[in-house]
Parts: structure tokens; C-alpha cells; sequence
């Protein structure tokens, strides 16, 4: 697996390779393929405003943001692919507010990296074709949400 960080704000400091870490855990514990490539981009309020209002319509900012490559045909599978199995199957792209994640922090008091593994769980899951637009799914979505946040506590994968 790969997982490629990017980190195009100036903020906040981020442990990228904690931050790579920790989603190979999660892509690892989601049973996704050893090919599977993942990116992650830290960018700044702003950038997340322009982005939210050009791809789904919305005039501010937000706290993530998922890109899949390819959609999962159900919830928890990979996305089809009918590439060779050494070439690489790329997930997307999950794309994090580094001035939402700290006011977030704050907000729910818990600490800057608890939210960060928070939204990098809740858009690596929309990747996996996992939504919270009705409320069954939303159900099974924040449960795993939440079983994936005790294993990544319970585990400590990162340094």
C-alpha cells in the first residue's frame, strides 16, 4: 500500500509520517488490497471553501473532503477494477481542513491529532463507498467510525 501526504497549508504543523502511518493502519484494517494508493492533502480554510463551492456547490468551507477514483460497487468493498493485480488500484483523494481540524480540537476537546484521525477515518471510509445520507447508513458509518478510532487508540500504529 501507499499512502501519499501533502501538506499544502502553513497553519499548523502536521506529523506527516505519523499521519501516513496511521492511514496505512486504517486501509490495513479495512482489508484493502497491498496495491491500494491513497492520497491525503492538509490544505487551509480557504482552499477548502474554493474547493467544497467548485466540486459540490457550497459557498464555505468544511472539514473534509473525498475524492474517489473509482466508485465501490456496495459500502466496505473496494472500488472494481479491472487493471492487472501489479498495477496500482488508487483510491482518491481525501482532503483535510488543518484550520477546521484545530476549531473542531477545540470545540469537542480532544486533541488536534484525535480530530485529524477522526476526518481522515470518516473520508477514508466515503472512499470505501460508505455514506451518511440516510439514516441506516449513517448508523453503520459512525459505528465504524467509532470501532475504527478505539483500534487506532487501542493500537497506537503511529509514532
Amino acid at each position: 500500500m501507499e499512502v501519499f501526504i501533502n501538506d499544502l497549508q502553513s497553519k499548523h504543523k502536521v506529523d506527516s509520517e505519523n499521519l501516513r502511518l496511521t492511514a496505512f493502519f486504517l486501509l490495513q484494517e479495512m482489508k484493502c488490497e497491498e496495491r491500494c494508493e491513497l492520497s491525503i492533502a492538509l490544505v487551509d480554510d480557504e482552499e477548502m471553501h474554493r474547493l467544497n463551492r467548485q466540486y459540490r456547490g457550497l459557498d464555505r468551507s468544511t472539514d473534509v473532503l473525498s475524492f474517489a477514483l473509482q466508485e465501490a460497487e456496495e459500502p466496505h468493498m473496494q472500488p472494481a477494477s479491472e487493471s492487472s493485480a501489479n498495477t496500482p488500484l488508487v483510491l482518491g483523494d481525501v482532503i483535510i481542513s488543518i484550520e477546521t481540524t484545530q476549531r473542531q480540537a477545540e470545540e469537542y476537546e480532544h486533541t488536534f491529532e484525535q480530530e485529524l484521525c477522526r476526518l481522515l477515518i470518516h473520508g477514508i471510509l466515503h472512499l470505501l463507498g460508505y455514506d451518511h445520507l440516510i439514516d441506516e447508513e449513517a448508523r453503520v458509518m459512525e459505528a465504524l467510525e467509532r470501532q475504527l478510532a478505539k483500534l487506532l487508540a487501542d493500537n497506537k500504529p503511529h509514532t
